[in-house]
């Protein structure tokens, strides 16, 4: 079997588990627009939070599925010796890997999705079309980090613990990063804490990228995003490794 095809099998069959388990699927497709309807528009009035909120939630709308869709994931395969027998078959080593990235590309893409469209026509965000196409990448490439970060949970973790830690991590880039309420009105220690959080980063990158009035730089962010990710590979491969032995 070649390798393309394995990994379309691969690709395939991670889409139909995370189907048949609505209860996992629809929170982490939902949550996002839900709260992005009752912070950014219905309690806000729209306007300029509706906009603003757009770019920081279009990045915790990807957060669900990278982190809950690697970290509970392959803890529970790791723990079920789903893993253990995959390393048995002869199939190339990243088809297991790069399957769950493409089926986390396509549930955070509708998660953003619904997210960019409660803002176009119900919270009146207008943009150019060549915005909007460029803020939908920085929100897919944002998946990056928080992948890295549920591998890292997954690897590291058994089923149980994994889910625990999964929600407190989310929740915590969440709402320390800035993507549910701005750093600005956060104490000052909440905002140190903040600056060393890759969920504030991407934020801001996207606030950036959106337009959204403010003084940023791109440069300092983009820095600080490829840091932590190689960081973050560099401890997914040697959790990964020790798991192995």
């Amino acid at each position: 079997m070649s390798a393309l095809k394995t990994l379309r099998l691969e690709t395939g069959a991670e889409i139909l588990k995370a189907m048949r388990a609505p209860e996992f699927i629809l929170p982490t497709l939902l949550f996002p627009v839900a709260f992005y309807l009752l912070f950014g528009v219905v309690l806000s009035g729209g306007g300029g939070n509706a906009a603003y909120l757009l770019a920081t939630y279009g990045v915790f709308a990807v957060m669900g599925p990278a982190i809950f869709g690697f970290g509970v994931a392959v803890a529970n395969e790791r723990t079920m010796g789903w893993l253990s027998l995959k390393r048995a078959v002869p199939a190339p080593p990243f088809a297991y890997i790069s399957a769950k990235v493409f089926a986390t590309v396509l549930f955070a893409s509708v998660a953003v999705a619904l997210v960019y469209i409660a803002g176009g026509f119900v919270g009146g965000v207008k943009l150019e079309r060549g915005v909007w196409a460029l803020l939908l990448l920085t929100h897919i490439l944002a998946c990056i980090p928080f992948i890295l970060i549920g591998l890292l949970i997954g690897f590291a973790f058994k089923a149980n613990a994994a889910m625990a830690f999964a929600n407190l991590v989310f929740l915590g880039l969440a709402v320390l990063g800035g993507l549910w309420i701005p750093v600005t009105v956060f104490p000052d220690v909440m905002q140190s804490i903040a600056k060393w959080l890759p969920s504030y980063h991407l934020g801001e990158i996207a606030l950036k990228v959106s337009g959204t009035p403010g003084e940023r730089s791109l440069g300092p962010h983009l820095a600080m995003i490829a840091t932590m990710t190689i960081f973050l590979t560099a401890a997914v491969f040697f959790v990964w490794r020790r798991q192995r032995d």
